[in-house]
């Protein structure tokens, strides 16, 4: 019996494995999200195969945004994701005129005329692709399949920048604090990703004829798709049914080279995970030069606190203060001398209102007959939403709010600077004043949002 045949396409968040027999049947397929441990993720899934199919040989051939640099180390075929594409596509149908794929962190357009094809692909962004699709999630405290969910249910859709995708972060916090539709949201940003692979990759060429959907997102998310048939009034698609690792399976058909077997593979993988530790490259001074300088630097700053009284061993007057955030919501109870009563912190989740009222219920499930909460103001992108909700004494726009924070530890302050979910700003403070301000315009990339799309994508 010939060698199996084994495609791996290696995307910028999943490893896709797909094995063929002799009939170019698929006889065993997997699609995991590596975290960014691709090598570890690799050999978790030939491990996989060892179990599978023991230690037999196979064709192997790789694939993928991220698979030329592994293969060339272990010694492997590699074959251009493009290549692989239209080899699965030709296998199954003979008369595509277009092929959209989504993967991970990148979206294409081939156009195929006649034996020629054109690859339109995106560059350095990822606005428009399934990590895009994980951000939004988190915002609507979901995750993408729960978006498809949503967007089942939408009534309408709203303008949602599909550039980046902290961009479109911007846009949807404010229309959460205001209270819109999670289902209008999700559909919403289905008809963003149809925006930026339409505008960003045809750059006017017409998407017509025959239409091939591919990628995780195209075949999961049947919102997605219908969002892109009904913008380009399309007619005739083809959805395959392995979709999510068509590309591996062209791969597959591609693998040609001496087959290797699997023990050996995995060896391989072994030795070049163990160079890579070995490589010690420093590109940047660390933050502290030693423990000490970081605990000099914990000490100095640990100077701005305020002294803390437990809720149950105050009596007076206290004063609450809530910061709606773009992504999180903030919660001090303060006495009449500054002294730090109650304090919360969480994420917005999405419902910003609902968020504040389980936030208060619980403080007010603590708080002793003797407090009184004599005034309560908000700020932050919620400050008129939260005030009117919950007919707070007043509110105040959160540049004051941090000058008076920053005065009340320093009074010779003077130069700001706050980094939030998705907003940073500076300004500076002369002779009392704020005399200037800078803050980023659209995009939050730096911002709070930024560190945690990062941190979730290597698993953290």
């Amino acid at each position: 019996m010939d060698a199996y045949r084994v495609g791996i396409d290696i995307g910028s968040t999943t490893i896709k494995v797909v094995v063929l027999d002799r009939n170019h049947t698929i006889i065993h397929k997997t699609y995991d999200r590596h975290m960014s441990s691709i090598s570890a993720s690799l050999k978790r899934m030939f491990e996989d195969l060892k179990l599978h199919f023991g230690a037999q040989k196979m064709h192997i051939n790789f694939t993928g945004s991220a698979g030329l640099s592994l293969a060339k180390n272990i010694g492997a075929q590699f074959t251009q994701e493009v290549i692989s594409a239209t080899s699965a596509l030709r296998h199954h149908v003979d008369d595509i005129d277009v092929c959209i794929e989504l993967g991970g962190e990148d979206a294409k357009i081939m156009f195929f005329d006649g034996a020629n094809v054109e690859q339109r692909m995106n560059g350095t962004c990822a606005g428009g692709t399934g990590a895009f699709i994980d951000q939004m999630a988190s915002l609507l405290n979901t995750d993408a399949a729960g978006v498809n969910e949503l967007a089942k249910n939408a009534e309408k859709l709203h303008d949602i920048a599909s550039r980046c995708g902290v961009f479109a972060k911007t846009d949807i916090q404010p229309l959460l604090n205001q209270g819109a539709r999670k289902e209008d949201i999700a559909a919403s940003i289905f008809q963003a990703i149809v925006n930026q692979t339409v505008g960003g990759l045809s750059q006017g060429r017409k998407i017509q004829g025959r239409v091939a959907f591919l990628g995780g997102p195209l075949s999961f998310a049947s919102e997605l798709r219908k969002r892109f048939i009904e913008f380009l009034h399309l007619k005739n698609v083809f959805i395959p049914e392995n979709g999510e690792v068509f590309v591996a399976f062209g791969a597959a058909l591609e693998a040609q080279e001496t087959p290797i077997d699997i023990v050996s593979i995995i060896d391989r993988i072994k030795a070049y995970r163990k160079a890579g530790k070995h490589n010690t490259t420093q590109t940047i001074a660390p933050l502290f030069e030693d423990k000490a300088a970081y605990q000099a630097f914990k000490k100095r700053h640990q100077k701005a606190s305020l002294d803390r009284t437990p809720l149950q061993q105050y009596k007076g007057n206290a004063y609450l203060g809530i910061d709606a955030g773009s992504t999180t919501t903030k919660m001090v109870l303060m006495g009449e001398n500054h002294e730090l009563l109650h304090e919360y912190y969480a994420h917005n989740r999405g419902n910003p209102v609902e968020l504040v009222k389980q936030a208060l219920l619980a403080l007010y499930a603590e708080l002793p007959a003797g407090i009184v909460i004599k005034k309560a103001y908000s700020t932050g992108y919620g400050e008129a939403l939260i005030k009117n909700a919950f007919h707070l004494d007043g509110s105040e726009v959160e540049t004051i709010c941090h000058y008076n924070a920053a005065k009340f530890f320093n009074e010779d302050v003077s130069f700001v600077v706050d980094i939030g979910g998705q907003d940073m700003k500076c300004f500076k403070v002369e002779n009392g004043v704020i005399t200037s301000i800078v803050l980023n315009e659209a995009c939050s990339s730096g911002c709070g949002s930024f560190i945690e799309t990062f941190s979730e994508s290597l698993g953290y």
